[in-house]
Formats: C-alpha cells, structure tokens, sequence
C-alpha cells in the first residue's frame, strides 16, 4: 500500500508503533521495521544520551529498515539533557524522530539540519496546525480513545480525523483505537496516511515486556481503562487495577484541593516495576480502549500481515461490492 507517508518514510505498510514507555526497546523496533512498519525506541526509557546511543545501535544490528525514536518532551523541574539525546539520534543515523509532549521547536532546526523526518504527536486541531507552522513534516493524530494522555478536549476520532483532514496539509496518521484491517481502512477513509499503534504492539510476540501485562490486555474489554490525574489537567488512560481505583478515590476525596504530591505513590515509577517486573498493581500504565479489540499475542511481522491482509480484502471486497453501476 503506498501513501503519502509510506513515501515520506521509506516504508512498505503505513503503520507507526508509538513510543511507549519500558516498552519501545530495540527489540520491538526491529520487529515492527522488519515487518514493513516503522518501529520506534522510546528515547527517555533510556536513562543517559549514550544508553539512547547504546540502543540505536542495537537496532541497527538487528535491521537494515528504516526506525526512529520518540523524544517526548516534558513539563519537569529537573529536564532531561536533551540537546544530548538529540546529538545521539543525529550521530545514531536516525532518519525518523516522534516528538510527543511540548512543543519541539527548540530541537527542530538540529534535526532537520541532519536530513531527520519529524512527527508530532497531537490530541487536538489546533496543535496539529501548531505542529504543521513550526515545521514539522507529519502529525499523529490522537483521538479520546488513546492509551496514554488524550489531551482535555474529548474528541474521539471519528470527528477528530475529519477535522484534521479539512484543515492540514502536512500528513497525519491516526491513533487511538488502532488494531486491526479495519482501524486502517477506517483511518485512510477520514483523511489519515496511516495508523500508529501502541496498545495493539505491547501484546506482540517481541514486545519486551512481562507476559502478565500481554495477558491482562488480552484479557480486558474496552470498559477496563479509566481517566485518571484530570483534575490536574494531565489526564491519562490507564488499564485499571487496586492503585487506579485507590487513585481515583484520592482525586473524589481531595476535588480541587489535590496535588500531584498526594498521587505520587500511584504514578512514580511505576513502569520498570510493571512492565519489566509483572507487578500489575504497581501502580497507573497506559492502556488503550482498543484492548478490547486485541485477543491474541501475534509476532509483529504476522500482526502486520493480518492487517494488511484484511484492509486488503475491506477495500477490494466489501467496499467494492457495495459500489453499484
């Protein structure tokens, strides 16, 4: 399938695995780039600048296909170095960069000048359109439904796309709620140039994380994720479990008194022990409503085959049949 971002990132299927925290390891990268997607290592999982280095170069190692790096950029007190992690993507041969969080525009000049295609993450039009004036060359576009932060608009895709498709001129694909032939066609049908899924590739065969977390996913319906932090305007979709449901009784008991202080035993931390760990009540993870859609634990390369497979025969066959004379 060629579209405009199959072309802008020399890849064979327009589907993206976003960035996920202690999730987006070489390993997973290469899977998915080997399958003809565009896998991505999540550039702050890694500690320093030279484990980033560290990790690129394991990817190498394990494909010769195009894959990127996520770099997300967020609101702390104490920020990562990050003109190092830039210096290590560049120096790294990286040809993709996924921005997430603040606006990128203090790294875009360094990344553009190494030749680096920049996509950004947006939950919203308006940053889209932000993304689009300060260079960037595609969006992701992520609806309500979104594992992680969906922004504080709450508007699911199906109005989300469109919109997005009236107004840019970038391309953008779309996630949130991505999983299967028919997220694709569904994506491609409202403007997108293609999918970019998160949940769906944590339940994969080279997903580098505990087999207990591929199973509670497998194992979840679309009624199982919960909005948590929304009273501090951070609002993210998490899988529930005891720490979510105590979490949540905090931000009820403590309205607009709470603090980010008073839920840091739920939040900090929280991932090695989850997904490296098995520690499923650690605390608050990331999970997509689109568990609901996801029963079985494929290889990246069978995944990606099935989806194209099925947008395949959606286009050809129920599509087409539906056309009358």
């Amino acid at each position: 399938m060629k579209t405009r971002i199959t072309e802008m990132l020399n890849i064979e299927h327009p589907i993206i695995q976003g960035g996920m925290h202690y999730v987006g390891f070489a390993e997973l990268a290469a899977a998915v780039s080997n399958a003809g997607g565009l896998g991505i290592i999540t550039g702050l999982t890694q500690k320093t600048a030279p484990d980033l280095a560290n990790e690129i170069a394991r990817c190498h190692d394990m494909t010769d296909k195009p894959f990127g790096v996520n770099l997300t950029f967020l609101p702390s007190v104490a920020a990562p170095d990050y003109p190092s992690y830039v210096k290590a993507i560049i120096d790294g041969g990286v040809k993709v960069v996924e921005t997430a969080g603040r606006n990128p525009v203090q790294v875009l000049p360094y990344l553009k000048e190494a030749g680096i295609t920049v996509v950004h993450k947006c939950t919203s039009v308006r940053h889209s359109l932000k993304a689009q004036e300060i260079g960037c060359d595609a969006v992701s576009v992520d609806g309500f439904e979104c594992g992680g932060h969906p922004g504080e608009d709450d508007i699911p895709n199906m109005i989300l796309l469109p919109r997005a498709a009236d107004e840019l001129e970038i391309p953008f694909v779309a996630s949130g709620g991505m999983a299967d032939g028919r997220s694709l066609v569904a994506a491609l049908a409202m403007g997108a140039e293609g999918m970019n899924m998160g949940t769906r590739f944590m339940v994969t065969q080279e997903a580098p994380i505990h087999e207990r977390v591929k199973q509670a996913i497998v194992a979840a319906t679309e009624l199982d994720t919960r909005l948590v932090m929304r009273p501090l305007r951070n609002t993210e979709r998490v899988l529930t479990n005891t720490a979510v449901e105590r979490l949540l009784e905090k931000e009820k008991e403590l309205g607009a008194n709470i603090e980010f202080e008073d839920i840091m035993e739920e939040v900090a931390g929280v991932y090695p022990k989850v997904m490296l760990d098995g520690d499923m009540n650690a605390g608050a993870w990331s999970c997509g409503m689109v568990a609901g859609l996801i029963n079985d634990i494929p290889t990246c390369q069978e995944l990606i085959d099935r989806i194209m497979s099925e947008a395949d025969g959606l286009i050809r066959q129920r599509l087409e049949g539906m056309r009358t004379a």
